[in-house]
Parts: C-alpha cells; structure tokens; sequence
C-alpha cells in the first residue's frame, strides 16, 4: 500500500510495480503538483518518509534538479520514483518548491 499526500487530499493506493508515484497520484485523481512528468520542472517533487528502499535508484534527472542534502532528507521527484514491487508499503507527501 502507498500512502499518497497531495496539496488537499490524501490516498492510500495499491502500489503497481514499475508505476511512478507521480503515475499513480494521477490515477488516483490525487491533487500533485506537475508540469512536465520528465524530471525537468521538479514541481512533483516529494518527501518519501517511510519506504524510500522500495523505490528505484535515484535518476540523472533527479541529480540534475535535486540537491544532496535533498536526497538525504528524503526528497525524490514523483515522476522519476519508480515503485520496485506491487507489494511495497510507502508514504510520500508533495512538496514542491512554490
């Protein structure tokens, strides 16, 4: 189960393996800021506060738009978290920039 914060409303989905959080807030008709889906805005941009190990490594384009200590804090894009196995338990808030 993945436990999704957007901007008013809150949702705890079925995690899909090879879905990105970002995909699946959208699915879910979750409020999660975006404007590009790519990894180049950085307004998915996300707090991953349990779970952060049951997600794919982290992308060039989040090194490119995220800084380290963003990383160690717990910070990832939406669009570029990808959900390793369908039986992933994950909380993740969006917490874009502006």
């Amino acid at each position: 189960m993945i436990e999704l914060k957007g901007r008013t409303k809150t949702a705890v989905v079925e995690a899909e393996a090879g879905l990105s959080l970002l995909d699946l807030a959208m699915k879910h008709n979750i409020d999660w800021s975006f404007s590009c889906a790519r990894g180049t805005c950085a307004r998915c941009r996300c707090l991953i506060t349990e779970g952060a190990d049951q997600l794919e490594g982290i992308t060039d384009e989040e090194w490119d738009r995220l800084e380290p200590e963003e990383f160690e804090e717990g910070y990832r894009l939406g669009c570029q978290a990808i959900v390793k196995t369908a039986k992933a338990k994950i909380t993740a808030a969006n917490k874009p920039y502006f």
